[in-house]
């Protein structure tokens, strides 16, 4: 592949990424504050987050891709038929403001999050399948990068959009964005039918596909971190935002450190920790990454315990963003490592599934502990999750270090 393939692959699997981002987080994240506005309850707008259920079953969703062929090049026609229906979503989401249709514009949202979550899995086969190995953890920290553009545009453009331009606006800006990023997978269609037929093989049986994942070198190494590495300082971010509001910080401040400025340093050093990590090795990169994490979110306990002020956390929440970016970047790199080519999108829906539902799982419990204990109990239990990581990782980077290094000597 020559060098300026090499980069419109990843800069278009990169934009399809951030295409599939925004919808779901300009309706589960953006358009709450529309809700409010027009008189739902707090528990309507917290029922409304069900609709982000069909991320946890990813896994189930990627059977049928794996082994339902749809002609030459499948992946690529798997993607051509969810854009469509995405693209069908949008137009009935659209066509009316649904802002006070409370079930319509719920099940239209749950069918969006279904969509869009069954299109990341051909999408990242295709990744996985045109990349070569040396080129995927930059495809992940891109895909990263392209994830923290994704909440500044659907938490917040897509919100004045709406304000200024009307209810369909936003609708008909993410159906251009994805008709402008399925159009050049038509030249993809050459490669990957050549293979497709290796991609497709797999084991007979959903559990022996789930097994034999498992039973690669590093594989049971590499989903203890997956489980641990990114969950905890994930809910840091999640309660950033009340935390600092908690502490006096006016609210167009608290939304322009955390929600742009945050956003932009998670998305550069994305890009940063991708980069990095190809120098250092996966070995060396993953606790590296996880000491900034837990130096980080040790300062944030400290300085809210100290009541050290509002400078303090906004540099140290932007400390916290730079981590998670390189933390994100390295697996999202390393789920595409794992992923076997002959089982592109079975491997990578599994991962999925496993990250989602401890990034789930975390902010859940981490509330509870915020409600009884208050914010210092909870950003030290999480900062004591960010330690087990850390310990975790320098016991497995051996494993999953070499895993990684045979999979580019035999690429």
């Amino acid at each position: 592949m020559t060098a300026w393939r090499m980069w419109g692959a990843q800069l278009l699997f990169g934009w399809m990424n951030l295409v599939l981002a925004v919808p779901s987080i300009y309706l589960l994240l953006g358009m709450p504050l529309v809700m409010r506005q027009h008189g739902w309850s707090g528990t309507e707008i917290g029922l409304f987050q069900l609709a982000a259920l069909p991320a946890i079953f990813k896994l189930l969703l990627a059977m049928p891709v794996q082994r339902v062929r749809l002609g030459t090049a499948h992946f690529v026609n798997w993607l051509w038929v969810m854009a469509v229906l995405l693209l069908m979503l949008y137009v009935g989401i659209g066509k009316a403001n649904l802002i006070n249709d409370r079930v319509s514009l719920f099940a239209l949202t749950f069918g969006i999050s279904i969509v869009a979550t069954w299109m990341d899995i051909p999408l990242n086969a295709l990744a996985v399948q045109y990349l070569p190995r040396a080129e995927q953890l930059r495809a992940g920290s891109i895909r990263s990068a392209a994830l923290f553009l994704g909440a500044i545009i659907g938490a917040g453009v897509m919100v004045l959009v709406q304000a200024k331009w009307g209810w369909q606006a936003p609708f008909v800006m993410m159906g251009v964005a994805l008709l402008l990023g399925c159009i050049p997978f038509a030249f993809l269609r050459s490669k990957a039918g050549l293979q497709s037929e290796a991609t497709t093989h797999a084991p007979t049986g959903f559990v022996a596909d789930w097994a034999s994942f498992f039973g690669q070198e590093g594989a049971k190494q590499w989903t203890s971190l997956l489980l641990t590495s990114f969950p905890f300082i994930g809910a840091v971010w999640f309660y950033l935002k009340p935390l600092m509001l908690d502490q006096n910080m006016p609210l167009e401040e608290v939304a322009w450190t955390v929600g742009i400025a945050g956003g932009i340093t998670g998305a550069v050093f994305s890009l940063l920790g991708g980069r990095l990590a190809s120098f250092l090795g996966a070995a060396r990169a993953i606790p590296i990454y996880l000491l900034a994490a837990l130096l980080s979110l040790s300062l944030l306990t400290v300085a809210v315990w100290a009541e050290w002020g509002t400078t303090w956390l906004v540099v140290i929440a932007l400390s916290i963003a730079a981590s998670m970016g390189a933390v994100s970047a390295l697996l999202f790199g390393l789920t595409m490592f794992f992923t076997r080519r002959q089982r592109n999108a079975s491997d990578y829906g599994l991962q999925s599934t496993i990250f989602t539902l401890a990034r789930m799982a975390v902010p859940i419990l981490a509330g509870v502990i915020l409600d009884h204990f208050g914010h210092v109990t909870m950003l030290s239990a999480l900062t004591l999750g960010v330690l087990f990581a850390f310990v975790l990782s320098c016991r497995v980077r051996h494993s999953v270090g070499v895993s990684t290094e045979a999979l580019l000597r035999n690429q």
